[in-house]
């Protein structure tokens, strides 16, 4: 080793000891960090002893700013804090009236669960067992109120509220916040659907009141026999104070941003709803209402129905009293029970719109009801009722059976029209041979499509009717379990698509019925005379095939009565061609009248025969002049 290393060495050791000397801690910094070691060591043995997120159970949690919802155990140690999460009893509440059973909690005074003790979920009336229905349960309704103090957003939700339940129907949650607190109330009272729910909010005066908002989530369980099918016909409705009744879109996702302020909102589903109607109108102003289905393996997916979920701005002002008033309606679907309700909460019932709903609330809905009153069971009010339809629309078909068997008639010499004029240059002198074909033989092809255009609207209004009507929930007849379901005498333990996994008899029943009516009128029908005019007599033939698959899962009630109207419409046809309506004779009084008006006197033309034959001379005019 050389001089210069050497000393290169020195050099170094005596830096590093300078340094040493300079950087030593003093007595005051040895102790100082004696003491933060000795911290982080206490804090690791409380972080053990801290609640995770998986032990958590965050139905007990409160909105307390000194509640930890949850730990991080990096983040305690980071910050060399420890927060400790009171883990909140929850208390649980049952009310009971003659009507329902309902579940009340402490956590966010709201109502946790609610049970329908006069109905039947569809599974424990197959199995007989007595459970009152549950609408939901645990987990499925929350209930809270946001609002704003200063730049802090408050939800109540996970409030801890202390409850007075020393009235038998009522019970008081009440939390306090700040210098005042939130007291809510709950009512209920027997031979009722309604609960009285009523919402102070006491000496809360830095809350901006112009802003508070309710919201509301369910998840409806699912009661019926066919998920797919509740699904299908359930939605949020709701009644605007100057538009009057809407509703969001039953079979798809929806939402909508109110526009008008509300009297009342209902999540409603086959034939059970919730209902709130609030004294004061809710606030159109920043209010919204969603209504979701559930994506494939969701885990919701196989027990409910859709996700409902509401935020409505309240009108809370200085005159009253700080203070909002509610009616709750849990309950049935059931005309009669929703008008004692309130007469504006029939309109979610979907029976039609204007003249269809006419014809179900006052003709076919009293008329059922009344046969269900005297004690026919279900399937014999739907004969009846069935029976007078019918009756009532005899006449009807009369004039439509005699109107087909003129065209009948009349049918060669139809024919020998269009052999005489087959060029569309002739189209005008055609269609006037036609009108002086059927105005002397006193035939008329509108006659026939008339009475058809009379009996629509109430085949269309009972299509609405049954499959909305309550009275055929869980009513059986003959093998049918259930009215307001499908039957099913085969299950086949696998899905056609657009068919489904059984087979329902009253549908193949109305669909053969269907097919022999079309049978016994496929002599009437009229050929198109007109190229690429679609033939009649395929489409009808192809209908009865196409009601198989349409069917197939709709209400058995409904199909019922197709299978009998369209039985008893056979019945009829039946009847009035043997012994009514001669064809023969008809025929030959047809030919008379033709010969008496052609022997008569002229008869005075209409003013469309008039113009039609000033039409046609002007077309002959304008062919001339195309010659020249």
């Amino acid at each position: 080793m050389d001089r210069n290393t050497i000393t290169g060495l020195v050099l170094i050791g005596l830096i590093l000891t300078v340094f040493s000397i300079i950087n030593r801690p003093t007595e005051e910094d040895i102790q100082k960090r004696q003491d933060e070691l000795a911290k982080k060591e206490q804090v690791k043995i409380d972080s053990k002893n801290v609640p995770t997120q998986d032990t958590l159970n965050q139905d007990t949690l409160t909105s307390n700013p000194n509640v930890i919802e949850e730990v991080n155990s990096e983040a305690v140690l980071d910050s060399a804090v420890v927060i400790k999460a009171p883990i909140v009893k929850e208390s649980v509440i049952i009310k009971e009236t003659d009507k329902f059973i309902v579940h009340f909690t402490n956590i966010g005074g709201q109502i946790q669960a609610l049970y329908l003790k006069e109905y039947k979920s569809y599974n424990d009336y197959k199995a007989n067992k007595n459970n009152a229905l549950c609408l939901f349960k645990k987990g499925d309704q929350n209930t809270s109120f946001i609002f704003y103090d200063g730049d802090t957003r408050v939800n109540t939700a996970k409030w801890d509220f202390e409850f007075d339940n020393s009235k038998a129907k009522e019970i008081s949650f009440s939390y306090n916040y700040n210098e005042g607190k939130v007291v809510q109330t709950y009512t209920l009272k027997n031979d009722s659907y309604n609960i009285d729910y009523k919402v102070e909010f006491v000496k809360l005066d830095n809350i901006s009141k112009d802003n508070i908002q309710m919201k509301w989530k369910t998840s409806f369980l699912q009661t019926e026999k066919l998920l797919s099918e509740q699904r299908r016909v359930s939605t949020i409705c709701y009644n605007e104070k100057e538009e009057g009744f809407d509703y969001l879109s039953e079979t798809s996702d929806d939402d909508s941003d109110i526009e008008n302020d509300i009297t009342w909102i209902a999540y409603k589903q086959s034939y059970f709803s919730s209902i709130i109607q609030p004294k004061q109108a809710f606030n159109k102003n920043k209010s919204k209402m969603t209504v979701r289905t559930y994506d494939e393996g969701h885990r919701l997916e196989n027990t409910h129905i859709k996700d409902f979920e509401s935020v409505l701005s309240l009108n809370l002002d200085q005159n009253s009293n700080n203070t909002v008033s509610f009616k709750w309606f849990f309950g049935p679907n059931d005309y009669e029970v929703l008008e004692r309700a309130n007469p504006e909460y029939t309109e979610i019932l979907n029976f039609g719109w204007g003249l269809f709903r006419w014809i179900n609330i006052y003709a076919v809905q009293p008329i059922f009801n009344f046969l269900l009153s005297i004690g026919l069971s279900i399937g014999i009010a739907i004969l009846i009722l069935t029976l007078i339809i019918k009756t009532l629309l005899m006449p009807v078909q009369w004039k439509m059976f005699v109107s087909s068997v003129k065209m009948k008639i009349l049918k060669p010499k139809t024919e020998a029209i269009n052999e005489k004029y087959p060029n569309k240059e002739d189209a005008m002198k055609k269609q006037m041979d036609m009108m002086n074909l059927y105005k002397e033989s006193g035939a008329s092809p509108l006659s026939g499509c008339l009475p058809m255009l009379i009996q629509m609207p109430i085949l269309l209004a009972v299509f609405r009717f049954f499959p909305a009507s309550f009275e055929l929930r869980q009513q059986s007849f003959l093998w049918a379990d259930d009215l307001s379901s499908f039957d099913s005498i085969l299950d086949l333990g696998f899905n056609i698509p657009l068919y489904g996994d059984h087979v329902s008899l009253f549908t193949l029943l109305m669909a053969g019925t269907t097919l022999a009516y079309t049978f016994m009128n496929s002599g009437n029908m009229q050929q198109p005379t007109q190229p690429g005019m679609p033939n009649m007599k395929v489409l009808m033939y192809i209908f009865p095939v196409m009601m198989i698959f349409f069917f197939n899962n709709y209400s058995s009630g409904l199909s019922y009565y197709y299978f009998i109207s369209t039985l008893c419409s056979i019945l009829i046809m039946f009847l009035i061609k043997k012994f009514f309506v001669d064809e023969e004779k008809l025929k030959l009084k047809m030919e008379a009248k033709v010969d008496s008006s052609k022997n008569g006197k002229q008869k005075k033309k209409s003013r469309f025969q008039e113009k039609l034959e000033e039409m046609q001379r002007k077309q002959q005019e304008a062919l001339k002049n195309r010659k020249k």
